[in-house]
């Protein structure tokens, strides 16, 4: 069984981008789409009885919010099944929950003014840091996200062995009928000299080339007949290299690896520059160990 695709949502047009994106991501893998709205505003101002004065108000957002969610996400993919759910909890551990049982979570993103990058901190980094499942935070444009993304970029580390990250880009790129980028970093030297640094830039690729493939070898033997797939290695910090190259595709993927569910997990630095500063939408991928 195919696990649904989980979205926030809480009325907000980013919300409704990022419903949008789900809606793709439940069409391309058969799944069910489920709307997520979860708040604390109940706890907050007390339980809402029959009688309270803003017990219709809220009734009426929670349910205008879902019908709203539901038809946009209908409009983009008709054929997709919906269904909601409401939580009278803060945002993050319901999300979270809800990875333990999703294929992924979709959030989206308001970045434009500080008070926004400060919810994404507290909800959308939370999130990415602690669940079961990729967690997908919808950044970029404020225009509806492309219907088939062509260009999907990857982040890797030296390591071999099996890749999360690498799995589920290779999916995405499949499904999507989208080129992938494989991009591994290089720290420069401190004491390696400009003539050195073009000498062994030949060299540099090749070597940056066999790591990239060994960090993800598992999966490089099940790439479809017809998937371009474009493995490069750039000298400089991952978070700069990674960030510029946000900037020309259309999906990034990045892994974070932790072990367990401590309560205290922190992203990996990457990761967080890309969910606050990336100019396109960003996966993180939990790799379990």
């Amino acid at each position: 069984m195919v696990l649904p695709i989980a979205v926030g949502i809480d009325g907000s047009e980013a919300s409704l981008r990022a419903v949008e994106w789900a809606a793709d991501e439940a069409a391309l893998r058969g799944a069910r789409l489920r709307l997520v709205e979860a708040s604390l505003w109940e706890r907050l101002e007390g339980d809402l009885l029959p009688g309270h004065p803003n017990a219709p108000y809220e009734r009426m957002r929670v349910e205008r919010n879902a019908a709203v969610a539901e038809r946009r996400a209908l409009e983009r993919r008709p054929d997709v099944r919906v269904t909601s759910a409401v939580f009278a909890e803060a945002p993050q551990p319901v999300l979270v929950r809800e990875s333990r049982t999703a294929t992924a979570v979709v959030l989206g993103c308001r970045d434009s003014h500080g008070v926004d990058r400060a919810f994404l901190g507290s909800v959308g980094l939370g999130v990415a840091g602690h669940a079961r499942c990729p967690v997908i935070v919808v950044r970029g444009s404020d225009g509806p996200p492309p219907a088939a993304p062509g260009r999907i970029g990857l982040g890797v580390g030296g390591r071999a062995g099996k890749s999360a990250a690498a799995r589920f880009a290779l999916e995405e790129a499949a499904l999507r009928g989208a080129s992938l980028r494989i991009v591994r970093t290089r720290g420069r030297h401190p004491l390696e000299t400009a003539a050195e640094r073009t000498l062994s830039a030949k060299a540099l690729e090749e070597a940056g080339r066999g790591k990239a493939d060994a960090s993800v070898a598992d999966v490089l033997r099940d790439i479809r007949d017809g998937l371009a797939v474009d493995r490069r290695t750039t000298e400089g910090h991952a978070r700069e290299v990674l960030l510029a190259v946000s900037r020309e595709v259309d999906l990034i993927v990045v892994g974070d690896r932790r072990r367990g569910e401590h309560p205290g997990v922190r992203l990996n630095s990457v990761a967080h520059a890309l969910l606050l500063h990336a100019s396109c939408p960003v996966a993180v991928v939990p790799e379990h160990m």
